[in-house]
């Protein structure tokens, strides 16, 4: 987590120069509790990808009744009520809702959305249907598995629908972010695609257990119009998560034919089970600055004649990850959240799916800019490219000592041998014996086919059809999932085991050049050593030694003249854990 507000006024003397690093580390009577918290987010497996190998029963298929794999044949009833203009004390709603131009749920307001409800988006490039809950309100969608609740485009069956129909939902919180278009004292900046900078449009904030409300049994179809075509990145997604906070239930969302990405997180902490992303244009998984939340059991399913050949550098990829846009992509909190038991499939299926001249679908995975993303126990299949981790910044994140809060994983998954390019060389940053070494000591497999993971139906004749990604008995991917990390039982801020409460990091001038500064703001005391480690996880420099850390500011000196220019790591160790900041030398 990350705060640049005034906390103290050392902090504020070295503003400019300081990145800052909230962390909350438990005391001994909470961390049971926390611990017992993280843990029942999770769902230990033993099998790899969404599915577990099928006992032929509907329960053991999780999009089984709710999701639709066919909505561009699905036909709805006309529209008997509208939903327009702002929202500002709380209302309910069910039927079929016409949902006309831009509507913003604001004034703390809460939208109840009721099971079964059908919101059909305005189909106009100008003044599209889009749904946008600000900041402090609340959108309470809970459907069923019987009675989803489903946002579409309002074209008809005969006129055709299409990825960016209408907008999409969006839904802004007060969680952390680590970029401030709009004001950095906290950061807060405005959604994607939007052309104004009206409030209703911000989301950011200092509250990573902000509570936007339910999501749960949704799907979000033909969502993603781009506001203005001639400029990039002004597509709407179709679930746009921003600054969204923990305290928020997402579950059980599908979102298909999107004209941008499927689901987006910008920042915040909100944790999600069951998601789908069928057959939309760009993305299916992308995160950017300074999301820190839990993803277990998604499906991605890529269609060969849909990838974002609108822009000259558009890629369809099935996760892109980012820490931030602007070089050199140190700003903090990281974006770091941790996936398990993904399934994601590209355009070429099982391989015998030919791709259209002119596309633009990549990597299974795109991760770059400094992020430090966690993925587990996952399938990528049907791609032309595997993966794909770009620039030395953040490699090093993956080179980081292997317990350190800040260190990136991909562990425990499959990448098929049906990939031609398993692994996408970033020149001498990132070679290819860096991630056959790198796979081998993480358990990743680029040796199975996708015959061999042997899914039940997962490639029917027309992806209209419905799939089942359950696993077969005879499956080579039905063991061998871990859930023995430290983020599984340390929650998804990664801090499980340390004695301290609610503090801040600072390490000042970052980068460095003689000497660096690190601050420590306790609020209960404890016995530390401070270690530095260079990307390759040497350690460099023990600049304290066992040191009782006092309540209130402490403040240490790290002598980094003999250092070479480079990114090292700050870790500092108690009794029963650690946490790890970045640390930027520069001569």
């Amino acid at each position: 987590m990350i705060s640049t507000g005034s906390r103290s006024k050392f902090v504020e003397n070295y503003n400019k120069q300081t990145i800052m690093k909230k962390f909350y580390l438990s005391a001994a009577a909470l961390l049971a509790t926390t611990m017992l918290s993280a843990q029942a987010f999770w769902t230990p497996t033993t099998y790899k990808g969404a599915f577990p190998v099928t006992d032929n029963t509907p329960a053991t298929d999780w999009t089984d009744t709710w999701a639709n794999f066919d909505p561009e044949n699905t036909n709805y009833a006309t529209t008997t009520s509208t939903l327009s203009g702002d929202i500002t004390a709380n209302q309910t709603i069910s039927g079929v809702v016409y949902l006309d131009g831009f509507v913003h749920v604001k004034n703390n307001a809460v939208l109840t959305i009721q099971p079964g409800t059908v919101i059909r988006g305005k189909n106009d490039p100008t003044t599209p249907g889009v749904l946008i809950i600000t900041r402090g309100a609340k959108i309470m969608a809970q459907g069923t598995a019987a009675q989803p609740i489903v946002f579409t485009s309002n074209e008809t069956v005969a006129n055709g629908r299409n990825p960016g129909d209408w907008g999409g939902l969006v839904i802004c919180g007060y969680g952390i972010i680590n970029t401030g278009g709009i004001s950095q004292a906290p950061n807060v900046s405005k959604i994607e695609g939007f052309v104004t900078t009206s409030p209703d449009r911000y989301y950011g904030g200092t509250n990573n257990a902000d509570n936007s409300g339910v999501l749960s049994y949704v799907r979000i179809e033909f969502g993603g119009v781009a506001l203005d075509p001639a400029v990039q990145n002004s597509e709407i997604n179709g679930l746009t998560l921003a600054g969204v906070g923990s305290g928020t239930q997402i579950d059980h969302v599908q979102v298909s034919f999107s004209g941008d990405d499927s689901f987006e997180w910008f920042g915040g902490a909100v944790d999600s089970k069951y998601l789908i992303a069928y057959r939309g244009t760009d993305d299916d998984f992308d995160c950017d600055f300074g999301f820190q939340g839990r993803v277990q059991f998604g499906l991605g399913v890529k269609d060969a004649n849909i990838s974002d050949v609108a822009l000259a550098n558009g890629e369809s990829n099935g996760f892109e990850v980012d820490n931030t846009a602007a070089s050199p992509y140190f700003a903090l909190p990281l974006t770091k959240p941790v996936f398990s038991n993904m399934t994601v499939v590209g355009a070429k299926r099982d391989g015998s799916t030919t791709i259209p001249g002119g596309d633009k679908h990549e990597c299974a995975m795109h991760i770059r800019r400094n992020t430090g993303i966690r993925i587990f126990n996952s399938l990528f299949l049907g791609f032309e490219k595997g993966w794909r981790l770009q620039q030395a910044v953040t490699k090093d994140n993956f080179d980081a000592p292997a317990a350190s809060d800040s260190v990136g994983v991909v562990a425990n998954s499959n990448i098929t041998a049906d990939i031609g390019a398993t692994y996408i060389t970033d020149g001498t940053a990132v070679p290819q014996t860096w991630y056959h070494n790198y796979s081998t000591a993480n358990n990743n497999d680029t040796v199975t086919t996708v015959t061999q993971i042997d899914f039940v139906s997962g490639f029917p004749a027309s992806l209209a059809t419905k799939p089942d990604f359950r696993l077969k008995a005879t499956t080579t991917v039905g063991t061998g999932a871990a859930f023995t990390h430290a983020v599984f039982v340390g929650g998804f801020v990664g801090i499980s085991k340390t004695n301290f409460t609610d503090k801040m990091v600072t390490v000042y001038p970052n980068p460095a050049s003689d000497v660096a500064n690190l601050v420590i703001d306790a609020s209960s005391t404890s016995v530390i050593t401070v270690t530095v480690f260079d990307v390759t996880g040497k350690a460099v420099s023990i600049p304290v030694v066992n040191h009782n850390l006092a309540l209130g500011e402490n403040t240490f000196s790290i002598n980094t003249a003999n250092l070479m220019p480079g990114v090292y790591f700050v870790t500092i160790n108690s009794a029963s854990g650690k946490e790890t900041v970045k640390l930027a030398v520069s001569k």
